[in-house]
């Protein structure tokens, strides 16, 4: 039997009277990649900060493998082993694309030290698997602040990456991409199924069909519906509340 790498119980949270996120229950099991899908207010981002710490929930649980982290601060979190990208990436700007990767891939704590002191040979073989990971052998030696938006989101995915997490949540991760872009985003994602647990947040329907294994859509902070493109296209709940008559292939 597969573990669960991330269990949420009867998840929400209420601002005032509204229930953002009502309820919430979903498993996702290691390695695997689930995108959450939903209209624009439906609770994607709330359910992903809940998870991460951003913002407390006012009922419900969050299991990391079995642990609780309900309610733990985000750095807490963090440390755990979520690791979050957000839909604006955050690099070191002035480092080098692989300066960046060896920093994410070390424990210490201190950029000044971790250049001063070099890297060890596992670290760089490691970083040279990210940057082939990711397609970015090519900049290495680049300064982050040089990239395209396209490679800053993707030497974020391999930041991400580096540091091991035990899952990893996207928000929306193919934001202001080009078709080429995002096609490489999803080889991307695809490669790392498997030996990643990857939630993802995500409105390119296209893209959508590309990676997903398994869909979770919300709707008004509920879960409608859960299960394969295949299933989800022909929900009927799902088709009325947000896909239409065209189905997940069709642009949002």
């Amino acid at each position: 039997m597969t573990a669960i790498a991330l269990e949420l119980k009867n998840l929400g949270v209420r601002f005032g009277g509204f229930r953002a996120v009502d309820g919430v229950s979903l498993q996702v099991t290691e390695g695997e990649l689930r995108v959450l899908l939903g209209a624009n207010g439906a609770g994607k981002t709330t359910l992903m900060d809940l998870i991460s710490g951003k913002t407390r929930s006012t009922q419900g649980q969050v299991l990391l493998r079995g642990k609780d982290i309900t309610n733990w601060p985000e750095y807490r979190v963090a440390r755990a082993g979520i690791g979050r990208k957000f839909q604006i990436p955050s690099v070191f700007r002035e480092l080098t694309v692989r300066q960046n990767l060896c920093v994410a891939a070390t424990r210490e704590p201190s950029i000044l030290r971790n250049l001063r002191w070099g890297f060890g040979r596992a670290e760089q073989s490691g970083v040279d698997e990210i940057l082939a990971l990711v397609g970015l052998q090519d900049l290495q030696h680049r300064q982050a602040a040089d990239l395209s938006h396209g490679q800053t989101q993707w030497l974020e995915l391999g930041l991400l990456t580096a540091q091991k997490p035990q899952v990893i949540l996207l928000d929306e991760p193919t934001a202001g991409m080009t078709q080429a872009e995002t096609r490489k985003t999803a080889q991307i994602l695809m490669a790392l199924r498997g030996r990643q647990t990857i939630l993802v947040v995500e409105h390119d329907m296209a893209f959508v069909r590309d990676i997903a294994e398994r869909i979770t859509v919300l709707h008004l902070g509920k879960v409608l519906a859960e299960g394969s493109v295949a299933e989800i296209e022909r929900d009927p709940k799902v088709r009325q509340a947000y896909l239409g008559s065209h189905g997940i292939a069709a642009p949002c």
